[in-house]
């Protein structure tokens, strides 16, 4: 019996990761029933396989923007006549990634955007005879996600986070602002969210942060991981970082040091100075080797992974324990979908902020939505580091950077950098990519992560690097070579031919 399958929900994600993790439930959801098909495709994948699988036809296809447009764009045997539901999953990440033109498009290529007039019949589409009904998922709600609402959305009814205010104010917005958001229509859009807006952050979840000078970030960084994991050696740890250098520049590093102040013997010597299987992911990793970080560091249950924000939204990573935002998530959502990683389904987490004391002024931000930090006591955690043979200090250190143990890590990881070739190219790119991201920060934030106010000494020094900032990109630094010799030499001709001028 010949069995043609339709194309009638179409799931609409903003990462790689979250395509996978929602293909894979789909599979075991309806494993059992073999007449409804799933079907995942996204960018990095094989172009041509993807294409005949839509030819064969799929029930329920799971894709990213980009990859899904494409196909729309030019592949002919694409059939989405029976289309009934597009759901947006992580509708406000899909808008910040820049997809907001592509998700335009594929609404108008659906048939499903909506007009600034009104239809005959706008409960369907012009390529359907069936309804069509479009889902916005998100965890946060904000002005992304009303403009989405507006292009695809008509008469939208909110379900969900706000039941008990809905029912208390069935006529009230949602969030606390005092005027309605009017879409072209001339129908009245509530507001989703506030400026203000409180998170709820589990119970379970223990959020400290620390404030530490930005040369110093590396080895506490360093010193707390190896706290973690030899307090407690099963247990998942992931860490956030801004850029995809910055990822890959502290996985080698992480994975490839050596270091042990009071080895008394060469084998000790070897030891590496984190003994956790370490992983890495971002935006531009190979598509398999993605795929195979993910499924290794879901089953894994003892790692590290140093990670973007590709990591940040909606995965389910099990027992992860604790998580570390090196570098700032920015906007107070982004903080809350971070620390989301752990403390899932009633288990205890941790999460640990760094800042630096110029950006202080983070923790009111935080605040204004209901997230309150302790600080962390990381004078107490170094100390219990034995160092040049001692394990007990005689005396108190008003400044950690002062501190023996401190002193000795960031001397042997200075000497590790300078002396591999490889650490030291990727800490110079890791470097610069850094201070683009840093004074990428908008709006607000503008006014607390402050590029002006590096000291970009300081921040090589988070990289543990000998160079001064200007001779760190080695790019950059040959062509001012050159330019300065090619300006000595231009003046040195200027000054032959004065010379002959008077004689």
């Amino acid at each position: 019996m010949l069995i043609d399958f339709f194309l009638v929900a179409l799931v609409l994600l903003p990462t790689r990761e979250l395509c996978m993790q929602v293909y894979e439930i789909l599979q075991k959801m309806l494993h059992r029933f073999h007449w409804i098909v799933p079907g995942c495709i996204m960018g990095g994948e094989n172009r041509a396989k993807e294409k005949a699988r839509l030819r064969k036809g799929l029930s329920i296809l799971v894709a990213t923007p980009g990859r899904l447009l494409d196909h729309l764009r030019n592949t002919s045997s694409f059939n989405y006549s029976n289309l009934r539901w597009i759901i947006f999953d992580e509708a406000d990440r899909i808008l910040e990634l820049g997809f907001g033109k592509d998700v335009e498009e594929i609404l108008e290529l659906l048939g499903t955007r909506q007009k600034g007039t009104a239809t005959d019949d706008t409960s369907t589409s012009r390529f359907s005879h069936f309804p069509r009904q479009n889902l916005l998922l998100s965890a946060t709600l904000n002005e992304r996600v009303n403009h989405l609402a507006k292009m695809s959305l008509e008469d939208p009814v909110l379900i969900g986070l706000a039941d008990k205010q809905m029912q208390a104010n069935p006529h009230e917005p949602i969030s606390n602002t005092d005027s309605d958001v009017d879409n072209e229509e001339g129908n009245t859009v509530k507001s989703l969210c506030s400026s203000n807006e409180e998170y709820k952050i589990p119970s379970q979840l223990c959020q400290s942060y620390i404030q530490v000078h930005c040369g110093s970030r590396l080895v506490v960084l360093l010193s707390i991981l190896k706290d973690l994991f030899e307090r407690e050696a099963s247990q998942k740890i992931v860490v956030f970082f801004s850029t995809c250098d910055a990822v890959d520049f502290h996985y080698s590093l992480m994975t490839d040091f050596k270091w042990s102040l009071t080895s008394q013997s060469e084998e000790e010597s070897k030891q590496k100075f984190l003994r956790c299987k370490v992983y890495r992911s971002h935006g531009k990793m190979e598509n398999e080797d993605r795929r195979a970080t993910f499924e290794a560091f879901k089953a894994e249950k003892c790692g590290l992974l140093v990670t973007t924000d590709v990591t940040a939204r909606g995965l389910d990573l099990p027992k992860v324990r604790c998580i570390i935002q090196y570098d700032s998530p920015g906007e107070a959502t982004e903080y809350v979908h971070r620390v989301g990683r752990t403390a899932r389904l009633g288990q205890k987490g941790e999460s640990l902020l760094f800042l630096q004391p110029s950006e202080i002024e983070y923790l009111r931000h935080l605040e204004k939505h209901g997230v309150v930090l302790k600080e962390y006591p990381i004078v107490k955690l170094l100390n219990g580091f034995p160092a040049n043979g001692l394990k007990s200090y005689g005396k108190k250190f008003d400044s950690i950077e002062r501190h023996p143990w401190f002193l000795s890590l960031y001397k042997a990881l200075e000497t590790f950098i300078s002396t591999t070739p490889k650490m030291k190219k990727l800490a110079k790119n890791a470097f610069w990519s850094w201070v683009k991201a840093y004074a990428a920060h908008r709006g607000e934030l503008k006014g607390i992560f402050v590029v002006k106010k590096l000291h970009l000494g300081h921040v090589t020094k988070s990289f543990a690097l000998k160079e001064q900032p200007s001779l760190v990109n080695s790019k950059s630094s040959q062509k001012t070579l050159k330019k300065r010799k090619r300006d000595q030499k231009q003046q040195g001709f200027s000054k032959k031919l004065r010379f002959a001028h008077k004689s």
